[in-house]
């Protein structure tokens, strides 16, 4: 069984359309985790209404976490509410896990839009992800499959970090097991994270943000002043 968890806040305006695109996969051996942060709208409404488990939730570290220690599935599938996947996804990337011997995989992320500068940073991070997965393994928490057994072995998500967390899980898991970015399958997400700061300004902090995280460690003061916008409604 695989097991996907999603974090939430106030997500009744992406949540729909994530729960609609994981209903329509070819997979079906799945249960929805949605670990909600005390939502005001009806996002828990709707997970209700999708079937979902309900768990606590907090910002996105220990809802993975808290989602992750509900789980009954031997794959975890931890993924943002406003991401969409596309049709099969499940059944190719798991497909690819099994085919390339991959104790967790991390995804390609393109914007749910076409403007040219949001599709041009997300190329440059794609290059990025693909290029460091060899030896400084990264992922994007709009997917990202592990093994159980390896989400317990490396202690979960590290919740003493401000930003990134998603990207030091990865590394972590790399080093004690094989991880590699999958090439057969993509994750699309929503720009909301970028608007109050515009996707360049965005862009540049997050891989400022990577340099730092290799040259000094993980990211565990608000340094760079990232809005994650969580929960925010857009």
């Amino acid at each position: 069984m695989l097991s996907i968890i999603i974090p939430t806040l106030n997500e009744e305006k992406y949540l729909p359309k994530l729960l609609e695109s994981i209903n329509q996969q070819s997979y079906a051996d799945y249960e929805i985790i949605v670990a909600d942060n005390n939502s005001t709208d009806n996002t828990r409404l709707i997970a209700e209404k999708y079937s979902c488990k309900l768990v606590r939730g907090g910002k996105p570290a220990e809802a993975r976490n808290n989602g992750a220690k509900s789980a009954k599935g031997e794959i975890l599938l931890f993924i943002d509410a406003d991401c969409i996947l596309k049709h099969n996804f499940l059944k190719k990337s798991l497909n690819e896990m099994n085919r390339r011997n991959l104790a967790a995989a991390g995804c390609f992320v393109w914007p749910l839009n076409e403007k040219i500068i949001d599709n041009t940073g997300f190329a440059i991070f794609n290059i990025w992800l693909f290029l460091v997965q060899f030896f400084y393994p990264n992922a994007s928490g709009s997917g990202i499959f592990c093994k159980r057994s390896l989400h317990e072995k490396i202690w979960g998500f590290d919740q003493s970090i401000v930003l990134s967390e998603d990207m030091d899980y990865a590394r972590r898991a790399g080093k004690h097991a094989r991880f590699r970015i999958l090439n057969a399958v993509e994750t699309y997400t929503s720009m909301r994270r970028f608007g109050n700061e515009g996707t360049l300004k965005t862009m540049l902090k997050l891989f400022l943000s990577a340099a730092y995280r290799i040259l000094f460690g993980e990211i565990k003061t608000d340094i760079f002043k990232y809005k994650l916008e969580y929960g925010k409604r857009r």
